[in-house]
């Protein structure tokens, strides 16, 4: 399922139960940038994204993207799932990407 249908499906369960607080709609393959990026432009048929240095990326893309592209470390769904009842239709990014962009 893409990204966008997938966190519509969740926000269509968090409106009916009429949750409150903060939901990550994620797999459950947690992985940094530097993993999940490549692998998503190959499948689209795209070039793997340019490495450039944090010290140029900083000025270029503000403080939080760059900790974000070099430090996250993903988001879990727990929450989404025991409270929500949400579930996955790919519990891994390789396989959403894969059969989505195939």
């Amino acid at each position: 399922m893409g990204a966008s249908r997938r966190r519509g499906s969740a926000t269509v369960l968090a409106v009916e139960r009429k949750a409150k607080g903060v939901f990550n709609i994620v797999d459950d393959e947690l992985a940094p940038a530097h993993e999940w990026l490549p692998f998503l432009a190959a499948c689209a048929g795209a070039k793997p994204p340019m490495r450039i240095p944090i010290w140029l990326a900083r000025p270029l893309a503000r403080k939080t993207a760059v900790t974000m592209m070099t430090e996250g470390r993903g988001f879990s769904n727990a929450k989404a799932k025991r409270e929500l009842g949400w579930q996955l239709r790919y519990p891994s990014w390789r396989q959403g990407f894969k059969e989505e962009l195939a």
